[in-house]
């Protein structure tokens, strides 16, 4: 008979993947907390309390940040302050419609602006503007009745106020969880793009290699996405204390993550060049298999970290490591001259794939990785009042994202406000709720969004309608709405058509508990419609930012960023491979640069064509642009080929002179002016770097083929600019 912890074994497994999931703790301190709120509304007998502490916990789990738990304390005080502020504002001055749109107004503007300063910051300055809406429809609902300018403030906090202390709690007790749920989406992304880097070796004559890159590049967006996100949790962890041996052990896994990066994405060869030299061999193959491989550890990697199990890459030798070299043993056995420069080559390939076997053999075992010489991390948010007021003042232009949102935001609001009051729209300050939530900072999020708010709107009216029927138990719907508030939260952020679904649930369900649900669907419906209508103008009408306008001003950050990882890596081959805190900037802000650059295509695919940037070339320069970023990662990935003493002034001459061209054409490119020459320098360079004598040594040489590979994808970069000149 087996005993019982093999009877529960699966159920401890399957609790293992879902606490796993980085939606289950926010979809818990949910569940937790609007429980705890129904529970005391019904026990207390006051039903007129469970709206106002539903959507306080709501406000509140909006606004909650990422940090340790004396930090999000802090950021808890100061949330209830800015919440006990806003609500007892519209209190005052509901009655007085100038004063109060002027207020709303103001505070939309100084609200959004809070986001220049950080992601906390836009965090609470976003949930407070909710959070007034939510005031404003608590008083609408009163109908006029009088009630102590206390009391509706006072509801609203003790949801917010409980909410927060389950959030302080709960980080006190799982401090980790966030940084070990992040580390996991970093090396599941970078499996993702291991295995998309393995299509680039399949022998086909005719593969198409920019389709492959742009598919690349769009996967690096998201890596890199999850590396900025992993590095601002564990940096929030190591703020003003000495860090944990915990901490220190993901740093560690912090880095390995930004090492197999920078193997993954290196770059020793056009991919397509090599499948027409080796098409009659099957080391092509062979290369593409380890790399899935990898590709596929990385993943395994990234689950183990998620469900807190033991990761083994395996100490035995990989049988398909082993194929690979006896199939180079092969091609180097047969003697062929013409094939001798190009074996050098995959020998580098070689290399780099033999480097990234032993950082995930090293990957198990974190607590025995060797510290970095350097394991600053940079922190950019503002410390000092001078700082922030220097921060603020930076963003007050036009040219910034987060002023023209800000803008937006206080025109629309107060529009809405007064088409409510135009048309005597029932339940109308639902129409203030949808702008906000609907207007983005682009037009294209505004547009998906838009789509997604109305369609989930209608399933969650139609759900509605049917459990509302099916069950008219009072205290069966209170349970639905904690249901649907939980839905919300786990759905928000990858799949919004269903947390608008499951918000509308919510609303129904809680209005239906102090009065009739049913008279909700209609002003529901056309009040989103009206907010969606009003956000869609705003972002077409008021400071439009369209991509497209931008896009000169990025490709130049782009070829400044190149310019200045490139020094850096020179640097090192100079003074011998260190990832120090400047290194690791240059070589983030590349990969930055880049990722923003998917993202601004993206976005403006999805804008009107008649104001839509030339998106071909750009897809075309991202393209070009990833390929030189992977040239330059395979040159950083071998900073320890040279000696300090190797210096070669071919070498110094070459990357002073790309570095020099690259800063050129971005000065040209921020200024509107002609692209400057250089291109013939570039070539005779190239030529130069190519004309690899046979007796030098091993270093030089991959350094040397290294950088003529880098001439001439900037002078393709060069080209591809030349019609925008």
């Amino acid at each position: 008979m087996p005993d019982v912890a093999t009877l529960l074994s699966p159920f401890r497994r399957a609790f293992g993947r879902l606490w796993g999931q980085e939606a289950f703790g926010d979809s818990l301190r949910i569940l937790l907390a609007l429980s705890g709120a129904l529970l005391w509304s019904h026990f207390a007998a006051r039903p007129d309390w469970l709206i106002p502490l539903f959507l306080g916990v709501i406000a509140s789990a909006l606004a909650e940040t990422d940090d340790n738990w004396r930090g999000r304390l802090r950021a808890l005080l100061v949330t209830l302050l800015c919440f006990a502020a806003a609500s007892l504002t519209v209190e005052i001055l509901f009655p007085w419609p100038l004063p109060f749109v002027l207020a709303l107004s103001l505070a939309s503007f100084v609200l959004v602006m809070l986001g220049a300063l950080g992601g906390r910051y836009a965090s609470i300055g976003s949930a407070t503007l909710i959070l007034s809406i939510y005031s404003m429809i608590g008083v609408d609902q009163r109908g006029g009745e009088t009630l102590a300018l206390w009391q509706e403030p006072l509801r609203l906090l003790a949801g917010a106020a409980w909410y927060g202390l389950l959030s302080v709690l709960w980080q006190a007790l799982f401090t980790q969880q966030a940084v070990q749920q992040v580390l996991s989406r970093v090396f599941i992304e970078l499996g993702e793009y291991l295995k998309l880097k393995s299509r680039l070796f399949e022998p086909l004559t005719q593969l198409d290699v920019e389709s492959h890159r742009l598919a690349l590049a769009q996967q690096n967006r998201r890596v890199v996405d999850a590396m900025n996100d992993a590095r601002d949790v564990i940096l929030h962890r190591l703020a003003r204390r000495r860090a944990g041996q915990r901490v220190n052990r993901y740093l560690k896994l912090y880095f390995l993550a930004q090492d197999i990066h920078e193997r993954a994405s290196s770059s020793h060869y056009p991919y397509h060049r090599l499948a027409e030299a080796f098409f009659h061999s099957d080391v092509m193959f062979r290369f593409q298999r380890v790399l899935r491989q990898q590709g596929s550890a990385c993943k395994a990697l990234g689950r183990a970290l998620r469900q807190r199990q033991p990761f083994d890459y395996g100490a035995a030798p990989n049988p398909a490591f082993d194929d690979l070299r006896t199939s180079m043993a092969w091609l180097t056995s047969q003697g062929d001259p013409a094939r001798r420069g190009l074996l050098r080559l995959l020998g580098a390939l070689m290399d780099n794939l033999t480097y990234l076997e032993d950082l995930l053999t090293r990957a198990g075992r974190p607590d025995a990785l060797a510290a970095e010489q350097d394991s600053t991390l940079l922190d950019h948010s503002p410390r000092t009042t001078r700082e922030i007021l220097a921060r603020l003042r930076s963003h007050l232009t036009p040219a910034s994202s987060v002023f023209r949102h800000a803008v937006r935001l206080a025109l629309a609001l107060p529009a809405g406000y007064g088409l409510m009051h135009a048309i005597h729209a029932e339940q109308g300050y639902w129409i203030l709720l949808t702008t906000l939530f609907v207007c983005q900072p682009s037009f294209g999020a505004t547009r998906r969004r838009l789509g997604q708010r109305v369609t989930g709107t209608l399933l969650g009216l139609a759900l509605g309608w049917a459990l509302l029927d099916l069950f008219p138990s009072s205290l069966l719907q209170a349970l639905f709405a904690v249901a649907a508030g939980v839905l919300f939260f786990a759905t928000r952020h990858r799949r919004y058509r269903v947390a608008t679904a499951a918000i509308t649930l919510l609303v129904l369900f809680c209005f239906n508990q102090v009065g009739d649900g049913y008279a909700l669907f209609w002003p529901r419906l056309m009040d989103t419609l009206l907010g969606c209508l009003l956000a869609g103008s705003a972002v077409l009408l008021i400071l439009p930012d369209w991509q497209g306008r931008r896009l000169d001003r990025l490709l130049a950050a782009i070829l400044a960023s190149h310019g200045r990882y490139l020094r850096q890596i020179m640097h090192q081959y100079d003074t011998g491979k260190r990832d120090d805190l400047n290194y690791r900037i240059a070589r983030r802000e590349a990969h930055n640069a880049d990722a923003a650059l998917a993202a601004m295509l993206a976005n403006m695919a999805e804008e009107p064509g008649g104001v839509r940037g030339d998106v071909e070339s750009g897809l075309r320069f991202l393209a070009l642009s990833h390929a030189l970023l992977n040239y330059l990662s395979a040159l950083g990935a071998h900073r320890d080929l040279l000696q300090a003493h190797a210096s070669d002034a071919l070498i110094d001459d070459a990357v002073e002179t790309l570095a020099d061209w690259l800063d050129a054409m971005a000065r040209a490119l921020l200024q509107g002016q002609r692209l400057p020459a250089g291109g013939e320098r570039v070539d005779t360079l190239a030529q130069a770097l190519e004309d690899i004598p046979d007796d030098i040594d091993e270093g030089h040489r991959r350094v040397q083929s290294q950088l003529a590979l880098i001439c001439r994808q900037v002078m393709a970069l060069y080209d591809s600019l030349k019609p925008a000149d």
